[in-house]
């Protein structure tokens, strides 16, 4: 395996990483909510927007 390869890798690794986790958060929130606090859901948010972004990333690299 290459490195730029290697690198597409764990983009896509960390992307799915960090879009599980911030689902966990939401459906965690959802389930034993109850609570009115913001953070939660903004560090889910950012955790989702960050997924994203590294998942195209990886698409991007991959297509090269």
């Amino acid at each position: 395996m290459d490195a730029q390869a290697a690198r597409v890798n764990v983009a896509r690794f960390l992307g799915n990483t960090a879009l599980g986790a911030g689902s966990v958060v939401v459906l965690l929130g959802f389930v034993y909510g109850g609570t009115t606090a913001f953070q939660p859901y903004a560090v889910a948010a950012l955790l989702v927007i960050v997924g994203v972004g590294l998942r195209l990333e990886a698409a991007i690299m991959d297509r090269r």
